[in-house]
């Protein structure tokens, strides 16, 4: 099973960015996966954020076009991933453990939610992606993706 990270989302969702092209190969790629994929809840949430944020590079999004987005990926198979059980506490020891400080903890929130339900792998255009055992991180380039 696939996870996207948000970055996966805004460049498909955003038509003039570099990684346009890529971000949608990646999703294309990702709903033939006979695994199946999704989207964990922080990245929608991020998502939303991004493209619909009044001061984004370029006309921010209205929340119609974001949400035929989303509903689009649905559409193709998407699942809409919520934290599993006991969701705080885990975060908080993997926190500790691992000794992430700042910002990576949204990282580990994705990569938690997305290793909840069934993901092995998660896509992304971050090269700084803070990796949980138990899941690989897949780094996207504008290049290939």
């Amino acid at each position: 099973m696939i996870a996207l990270d948000t970055n996966v989302l805004v460049y498909a969702h955003r038509s003039l960015v570099a990684e346009h092209a890529g971000a949608r190969r990646a999703i294309l790629e990702a709903s033939r996966n006979p695994d199946g994929w999704g989207i964990p809840s922080p990245c929608l949430v991020e998502f939303w954020s991004v493209v619909t944020h009044p001061q984004c590079t370029g006309k921010p999004s209205s929340p119609q076009e974001a949400a035929a987005f989303v509903n689009s990926l649905r559409a193709a198979g998407a699942e809409l991933w919520q934290p599993g059980a006991g969701f705080p506490a885990r975060l908080l020891r993997i926190v500790r453990d691992l000794d992430l400080r700042g910002p990576r903890i949204f990282d580990l929130q994705i990569a938690l939610t997305a290793l909840d339900n069934g993901a092995v792998e998660i896509w992304t255009y971050d090269r700084n992606f803070a990796a949980l055992p138990g899941i690989r991180v897949r780094h996207l380039s504008a290049a290939g993706h």
